[in-house]
């Protein structure tokens, strides 16, 4: 069987270094990636605007195309959060956590280039889970269930309070405004609106994207409206400087190799998103932290961790698309929808009706990597002077691309004004020193959980112990009751060394 595999990956070599399809997987991975960068301006946005020209392509230069956009914007997208703290594409509004922290330290370079290789890294190991494990895989995917989904999210949301600087209460505050957020629009199972105040706009719900640049982006920018120096004007040019160094890529070795699995294991779940990944790999690179308190501050783990899970993610993603025909998110969505127009049904028989197709995108991955590496490598230097450009230039530039970014998601003005909504309500909550990352992963994860859950009970007639007599299931809510137990004990331990620590401060008296 693996010699069976590796030579199908050699013919799919064959096909992906054929000129017209090397030079339309760089003409995609040069697209996203420069699309990647501009605020609002994801891998979604890109691929939209390029599906027409599919239509008079070959299968084959279309599918590497759009895929080069696809992985070529993840990267792009991580070098707007570190270095203006505005996350292009959803998944990494968890890397500026720490990604722009680094910046202000004079260290943006750094942390690209530790992006940069947490990215190939996780994307090699992607591809070959795609090439040896896709049956596997595919097979663990079909277990998971309504039942099981609920149960995941649900420690995904509980695990969101732990990403918090501060107070664990405020987390969780924050995550269920997330929550309520998540609720506005029309309740999928009865067609009934809620939450929109008589607006008709908001009858499809709140956009991510644009509660993302809000709370990120333009939340950051009020903040620092009347900032007179550069930001992060300390940063070091030379590509030497931005190379990690050892100790560096000592710190970042595990939090990647953790990153890459959370990835990997959640890219084989049709439905799932890049965006929870990266919460749920944040969080845990946290909660194993000798130095919790830190994350948040400019830790090189958490930028390590999220980006490599975002990066497997994105590679097998592909195995549900391709192998089920289940999109995982709404990228995937219009793959599965280039691929329909060239009369292509994803599936199971893909691999042998199609091998060229399925074998020459595994290929072109690997390609398109090393490309994305070649033209980051002299970039970086580029990339790393956008901190040189002054606040009073780039403050309004940053705000027109935000709105021309959201505005072409749906083609929608009142996404902006959600946009500048949100910008104001991430101010004050950042102003009164709440953590605003949670908000996106309850708004994320809220209508997943409220819709596995619901589907749930309708198959056990509403029995709640479903929950706990699917196997899976349980193991996911007893770890979410383990994770509630640690929060409450390490609540009363502090609680219990305050109070001792006011009592000696008493006696001294």
């Amino acid at each position: 069987m693996i010699s069976q595999s590796l030579m199908d990956l050699w013919y799919g070599f064959g096909v992906a270094f054929q000129w017209h399809n090397l030079a339309w997987s760089f003409f995609g991975v040069l697209v996203g990636n420069l699309i990647g960068v501009l605020p609002g301006m994801g891998a979604l946005s890109a691929i939209s605007i390029l599906l027409p020209l599919t239509y008079v392509m070959s299968p084959v230069p279309a599918i590497l195309m759009l895929a080069g956009i696809f992985y070529g914007s993840q990267y792009g997208g991580a070098i707007g959060a570190i270095l203006l703290n505005l996350p292009s594409h959803p998944p990494h509004a968890v890397t500026c956590l720490d990604g722009y922290p680094l910046t202000k330290q004079g260290k943006g370079g750094t942390a690209l280039g530790i992006t940069m290789i947490c990215s190939f890294f996780a994307a090699s190991v992607g591809i070959i889970v795609m090439i040896f494990a896709s049956p596997l895989l595919v097979e663990i995917a079909f277990k998971f269930g309504p039942t099981e989904i609920f149960s995941i999210m649900l420690l995904g949301l509980l695990a969101g309070a732990t990403m918090s600087r501060g107070s664990a209460l405020k987390g969780v505050a924050m995550t269920l405004f997330g929550l309520l957020c998540g609720v506005v629009g029309t309740d999928v199972n009865t067609g009934t609106i809620r939450l929109s105040f008589g607006l008709l706009d908001l009858s499809d719900g709140l956009e991510l994207v644009a509660i993302s640049m809000g709370l990120f982006g333009v939340a950051d920018f009020l903040m620092s409206v009347n900032r007179m120096s550069i930001i992060g004007s300390g940063a070091k040019l030379k590509l030497r400087d931005m190379r990690p160094s050892k100790a560096e890529m000592k710190t970042a070795f595990m939090p990647m190799v953790r990153g890459t699995l959370v990835g990997t294991l959640f890219g084989a779940m049709p439905g799932t998103g890049p965006t929870i990944t990266t919460f749920i790999s944040y969080a845990l690179e946290r909660k194993l932290s000798k130095t919790p308190e830190k994350f948040g501050t400019g830790m090189i783990a958490g930028v390590a961790s999220p980006e490599a899970s975002s990066h497997s993610k994105t590679q097998v993603d592909f195995i549900p698309t391709m192998s089920l025909g289940i999109p995982g998110d709404a990228v995937m969505a219009l793959i599965l929808g280039a691929l329909l127009i060239q009369g292509i049904q994803p599936g199971p028989q893909l691999i042998t009706e199609h091998p060229d197709i399925f074998w020459g995108l595994i290929a072109s991955f690997w390609v398109g990597n090393v490309l994305l590496m070649v033209l980051n490598v002299p970039l970086i230097g580029v990339w790393v002077k956008l901190l040189q450009v002054p606040y009073r230039y780039l403050f309004p530039s940053a705000l027109f691309f935000i709105a021309v970014g959201v505005f072409s998601t749906q083609n929608n003005l009142f996404q902006i004004w959600e946009v500048l909504a949100f910008g104001l309500i991430g101010a004050l909550l950042m102003t009164l020193e709440f953590s605003v990352a949670p908000i996106l992963l309850g708004f994320v994860l809220g209508p997943m959980v409220e819709e596995n859950f619901r589907r749930a009970l309708l198959l056990s007639r509403g029995d709640m112990a479903v929950f706990i007599e699917h196997p899976i299931s349980a193991w996911f809510v007893g770890a979410s009751a383990l994770l509630i137990l640690v929060q409450v004990w390490a609540f009363l331990r502090r609680g219990k060394k305050k109070n001792k620590g006011d009592a000696e401060q008493l006696q001294t008296a």
